[in-house]
């Protein structure tokens, strides 16, 4: 990065929200085919096509980029990037998408807990609060004094175990920070190909092309979201362009309306207003806790 502009800054927030709307449109199309495939045929489909896009945006650095400092830990990360994804994908088969979005807010809250014991960060009062605010939006959102599961059922305890998968995949993602971003996306992108490549044969029904469209789409629209993302974070400081992955929400919210009819009620809106409101103050404190080093 050439220095902290305005016109970096600017170019930062776009790349996050472009990376939003890339993550939120890979969600809706595994929403939909999730209607009519099997969990594994369209999770191989989101990593096949992903590792497609690491390798193309990988070029002649490829065999560079494909060697890690850090190879177990690594492949550790994949594995709870991959864990993250199936579990996820099972809950959104039968929770609304803004409420699977919303749950996977908790993702500060619970990477502040786990980098008390993995990472041995030290964790104020005022970060606790905040971690005690975003599990109290999360309860409004679940609502588990209604009947049965609470709000959604099975779905949500899906979504809450991917939320804290992917947590440990963040922490993770910490200790592997000497090695190059595309590293870590190549890494992640193939071992989830190879492991699903090796399951999907047992589960697969064969595409429509307008399927196929889509099951490409999943692939493709996760690796440039994670492409995306790295821009942003490059182009500027994380305190800027971090609060805008919260703008996921607002897509969503819309797709969810227009393809299956669901907007979210207050409740909803209620626990994610919570929930955002303690991620950012989380990272609020996080930044004060680093410039104070």
């Amino acid at each position: 990065m050439t220095g902290d502009t305005r016109e970096n800054r600017t170019r930062g927030i776009l790349w996050m929200l472009a990376t939003m709307f890339c993550f939120i449109s890979l969600d809706t199309m595994v929403k939909y085919l999730l209607e009519t495939y099997s969990l594994v045929e369209v999770t191989w489909a989101r990593f096949f096509f992903a590792t497609i896009v690491a390798i193309l945006a990988c070029g002649r650095k490829l065999p560079a980029l494909s060697i890690s400092r850090h190879p177990r830990q690594q492949l550790l990360r994949s594995v709870f990037l991959m864990a993250t994804t199936g579990v996820f994908n099972a809950g959104i088969r039968t929770t609304p998408l803004a409420t699977g979005t919303t749950i996977m807010f908790l993702n500060p809250v619970l990477v502040t807990i786990f980098a008390v014991p993995m990472l041995g960060e030290k964790v104020g009062l005022r970060r606790w609060m905040g971690v005690i605010l975003g599990f109290i939006g999360a309860v409004i959102v679940v609502r588990p004094w209604e009947e049965g599961l609470g709000a959604y059922g099975h779905g949500v305890l899906f979504l809450l175990a991917a939320a804290v998968l992917n947590a440990n995949y963040q922490i993770l993602t910490r200790r592997v920070r000497q090695d190059d971003p595309l590293t870590s996306l190549l890494y992640t992108a193939a071992a989830g190909a190879v492991v699903t490549s090796l399951l999907v044969p047992w589960f697969w029904s064969w595409p429509t092309a307008f399927d196929w469209l889509l099951l490409v789409g999943t692939g493709v629209a996760g690796g440039l979201g994670h492409l995306f993302l790295i821009r942003a974070f490059t182009a500027a400081p994380a305190s800027v362009v971090a609060p805008f992955s919260y703008s996921s929400l607002i897509w969503a919210a819309l797709f969810g309306f227009v393809i299956w009819g669901d907007w979210p009620d207050l409740w909803t809106w209620a626990g994610a207003a919570l929930i955002i409101g303690s991620g950012l103050y989380i990272f609020h404190r996080e930044r004060l806790s680093y410039e104070e080093r």
